[in-house]
């Protein structure tokens, strides 16, 4: 049970601002179940605008997210839909924002990879558990990395680029979106796997760490092709190698890391809605409901395709299970390589 959790002498759970309300029912002698209240507040929703929170700056890998599914969502709800960005911490203050909202439905989040299975377990005291502190509603998208480089640098896969980094230790380096982010693990892994130390660059989110990449400030990044793909077509970055079991069919000539003998740099990021714990059921599924909507229209689907992801419409539970396996996983190499955020 988590701390806060009230349950009726039916043994139904009631969120703590529905308590003095079940209260003067049952005084009154009302003969109204929970679920019946339950239903009410949630059959008419939603009657004004949402807000679904972006943890990063526009112009990143969960801004595209938020901005493919939220016409669908906005036509299939009925109401507007206003993104607001909350960056820094590598999606961490938007998430814990989230984790202290009404549980209403009114306030969503894009969660990905980083806030919810990489972010928290970096730090001596978790700012949320990512599993008890949010309700989930569905995964939206799934996608391996694209390790990418300059156009000009001289090496022309990532098995190139780490005999570069060995001979350039002084120098060499990495670009993430930020500190707990999965592009700061990623290139963690890379440190790990090919027995590197290359410097960690973090910036406030992927579409600037792209600039400096792009200036030459950074040697590499390992991030979603909905923030590297435009570059690389359009000749600004070259990439390197795909993290994913397969090669990507937007770059069929690049090389998967298994490929290149890489075994342990496999790795996924996930996008997905959530709000905060405790969203009545009646809402949770009206807005799952909605979202696999959207996720089944070609239009969407071609979209995600085109920046190197693939939709992935998962439901609520299942949902929540793989982003508890995916904390295990990503909790294991933080300890493994002794890493922990400082104040």
């Amino acid at each position: 049970m988590m701390q806060g959790d009230i349950y009726s002498l039916r043994g139904e759970k009631v969120d703590m601002k529905r308590r003095s309300f079940l209260e003067k029912l049952s005084l009154a002698g009302s003969s109204l179940t929970i679920g019946q209240i339950q239903s009410a507040s949630a059959q008419n929703f939603p009657t004004r605008p949402l807000r679904l929170i972006v943890g990063f700056p526009p112009g990143g890998g969960i801004d595209f997210t938020a901005r493919t599914i939220q016409p669908g969502l906005e036509a299939g709800l009925g109401q507007p839909i206003a993104v607001e960005y909350k960056p820094g911490a590598g999606g961490v203050i938007a998430a814990g924002e989230l984790s202290r909202a009404a549980a209403d439905g009114y306030s969503l989040l894009i969660a990905n990879t980083g806030p919810f299975a990489i972010a928290p377990f970096l730090q001596a005291k978790q700012p949320y558990d990512p599993i008890r502190q949010f309700t989930y509603i569905g995964q939206i998208a799934e996608a391996g990395y694209i390790a990418a480089t300059r156009f000009d640098h001289p090496a022309k896969d990532l098995r190139e680029f780490i005999d570069w980094a060995r001979s350039n230790r002084s120098k060499a380096n990495y670009a993430s979106g930020g500190v707990g982010s999965s592009t700061h693990l990623n290139g963690e892994l890379l440190n790990a796997v090919a027995n590197l130390d290359i410097t960690h660059v973090p910036y406030k989110g992927s579409a600037p760490a792209v600039q400096d990449l792009i200036a030459g400030q950074t040697h590499l990044l390992i991030d979603a092709g909905t923030v590297l793909l435009q570059q690389i077509k359009g000749g600004k970055l070259r990439a390197l190698a795909v993290t994913s079991a397969k090669r990507d069919p937007s770059l069929p000539d690049t090389p998967t890391v298994k490929e290149l003998g890489l075994h342990g740099m496999e790795a996924s990021g996930f996008q997905g809605l959530v709000g905060p714990a405790g969203l009545p059921r009646d809402i949770v599924e009206r807005l799952s409901k909605e979202l696999a909507k959207v996720l089944a229209m070609p239009d969407v689907k071609s979209k995600f395709a085109s920046a190197g992801s693939e939709v992935m419409p998962r439901q609520a539970k299942e949902f929540a299970e793989f982003v508890k396996a995916e904390s295990d996983k990503w909790s294991n190499v933080i300890r493994d390589r002794k890493l922990q955020l400082t104040a």
